[in-house]
């Protein structure tokens, strides 16, 4: 960005950041790495911290929510570095070991945390948990993973009939269910599958539209017994399961490129490369729905890491002058991307 767009004014007591509006003829050029993907890096430490083994990542989002989820899972006895991008050490304690922690589990404002370790907690066979969040997901449902949890066999207590938290816990040997999902939400098809992998016997989901698939992808790159069946959304975990640590990169978030991709879209003489983004393809609709606008995207470089498809993209300034209709199977496929 050229200089005079911003400013940096430093006295005694203060800095001041201006930004100053551009004049005609700039353009955004250049290459730009974006930050880990977010649902990567939750379910790269659950996974580690219940598989045998250690396991390493790469890549990892930093922020309040990963950092729930580790605290959350150190609370729970596994050993898990502190948290940077370079490489994060898990060292797992085995499926099925979760350990009573002394204290409630805090999942701050995560609902993935929240919603997705209930899985791990309602199949941990006599062992006693409670779990929480800050103000904001404490207002939040849970009655959408509690509901199918509780028809495994699952003993859980809560606000308003379990549908907030806090939550008690008591850890129960669960029956396999074929769980029909009412909305396609990969919360509630993770929160199940996890459920699923200390259960015996095959637990299964269908949703009405197939919701993002990271799960399945990694638990399958952890050596669980994974069907997933694209014609009829569903997808099917064998347990007794065993995990073994992996070696995880995680790519850059789509949802952190969506923002570059419509700036270079729309600002006159522009090219952008955005590199390293997961292109898992239950993540992609925010490049339809640009594409159906008449945006020139191009994926580069493309390849698989750890089971993730990935790609650098490359967008190029074009008139976007074609509306969008964006509605139903599309909606899961970019619904943080919306905005």
């Amino acid at each position: 960005m050229p200089a005079n767009l911003v400013t940096l004014t430093t006295t005694e007591n203060q800095q001041t950041l201006s930004i100053n509006p551009p004049t005609s003829g700039l353009s955004l050029q250049g290459v730009i790495s974006i930050p880990g993907d977010k649902s990567i890096s939750h379910r790269a430490l659950m996974l580690g911290a219940i598989a045998s083994g250690k396991t390493t990542i790469k890549g990892l989002l930093l922020g309040e929510d990963p950092q729930s989820t580790a605290s959350c899972f150190r609370a729970l006895g596994a050993d898990i570095s502190e948290l940077n991008t370079e490489q994060v050490i898990v060292k797992g304690i085995g499926l099925g070991k979760l350990q009573e922690p002394v204290d409630v589990l805090n999942a701050g404002n995560s609902g993935t945390t929240l919603r997705l370790i209930l899985g791990l907690l309602a199949s941990a066979a006599d062992r006693f948990f409670t779990v929480t969040g800050d103000k904001s997901l404490r207002s939040r449902p849970m009655s959408r993973v509690v509901k199918p949890l509780q028809q495994m066999g699952a003993s859980i207590w809560g606000r308003e009939g379990a549908t907030l938290a806090p939550l008690a816990i008591k850890g129960s040997v669960l029956k396999p269910i074929h769980y029909h999902s009412p909305i396609a939400s990969a919360q509630v098809k993770s929160c199940i599958i996890l459920a699923g992998l200390m259960t015996e016997g095959q637990t299964t989901v269908t949703e009405p539209a197939l919701s993002r698939d990271h799960s399945e992808r990694m638990l399958k790159a952890f050596g669980a017994q994974i069907i997933t069946d694209p014609k009829t959304n569903s997808v099917t975990v064998t347990g007794p399961a065993q995990l073994q640590g992996q070696a995880v990169i995680v790519p850059g978030d789509i949802s952190s490129a969506a923002f570059w991709l419509v700036a270079g879209a729309i600002v006159p003489g522009s090219e952008l490369i955005v590199e390293n983004v997961g292109v898992n393809p239950t993540r992609t609709g925010i490049l339809e729905a640009l594409s159906m606008m008449g945006a020139d995207i191009e994926l580069l470089n493309q390849r698989v890491v750890a089971g993730e498809p990935v790609a650098d993209l490359r967008v190029r300034h074009g008139n976007l002058i074609k509306g969008c209709t964006i509605a139903g199977d599309l909606i899961p496929r970019l619904i943080d991307e919306i905005p």
